[in-house]
């Protein structure tokens, strides 16, 4: 045999599949790539929507071609059974670590209301098997996610304030002073008795009155001047 022909045999045996050799290691270099098909840190979850993070609805689970009334029904019952923990670390959190249970009892009739939105008509789980939010829950999620920083912001701007209302019998009590001095849209008796009583614990919501005392001063000179003009004239 030809010095050619015996490296030709040698070639075509170190290129032949040897049955014996052992598989490759995952960690190897030379091993193919394996996907990681778990939820990533951006994957909207109840983790991100109990700590209000931005995430990403990266699920894709399809939806079912036969929606279910069943599903529709266990995906509204999943959230709803978990309100009363959501709401209550949203409010213990925004206060330091202090209950509020008359706030908390507010969160979950808002978050209860919301969740009606979530059923996706039976149409998918809300929620996949690694914990993700579906891509359909999108408007589920931001109700939800709306529902609990609103109530942070009662909890940490408007909470001190109404306890003290509440105590000092100001009108506007209760629900209606959270949502009211939220949105700074309280009335003017509630403004004038928060004023009175309750202006320590409600100076961070309360218009100053430094301000509209220098509008006030700032303005009568004016009409001073004006009246003694008239006098004179006169």
């Amino acid at each position: 045999m030809s010095m050619k022909a015996i490296l030709v045999s040698l070639l075509l045996l170190g290129a032949a599949p040897d049955g014996s050799t052992p598989a490759l290691s995952p960690d190897s270099l030379a091993a193919p790539p394996l996907a990681d098909e778990s939820p990533t840190a951006w994957a909207c979850t109840i983790d991100t929507l109990r700590e209000g993070k931005e995430c990403v609805f990266e699920s894709d689970a399809a939806p079912s071609t036969t929606p279910s009334p069943d599903q529709d029904s266990a995906n509204r019952k999943l959230l709803k059974d978990i309100s009363n923990i959501l709401c209550s670390e949203a409010v213990s959190n925004a206060r330091e670590g202090r209950a509020d249970a008359a706030l908390t009892s507010l969160c979950e009739r808002r978050y209860v209301a919301a969740v009606e939105q979530c059923g996706l008509r039976g149409a998918a789980p809300v929620v996949d098997a690694k914990g993700r939010f579906v891509a359909q829950a999108r408007t589920c999620y931001r109700a939800l996610s709306t529902v609990l920083q609103e109530v942070q912001l009662m909890a940490s701007v408007a909470a001190p304030c109404c306890e003290c209302a509440a105590r000092n019998g100001c009108p506007g009590t209760g629900d209606r002073c959270f949502a009211d001095l939220s949105r700074q849209s309280a009335a003017p008796a509630t403004l004038a008795c928060l004023n009175e009583r309750c202006e320590s614990a409600c100076s961070m919501v309360l218009p100053s009155t430094e301000t509209s005392g220098a509008r006030t001063s700032s303005s009568s000179p004016p009409r001073e001047r004006a009246s003694r003009a008239g006098s004179a004239s006169l």
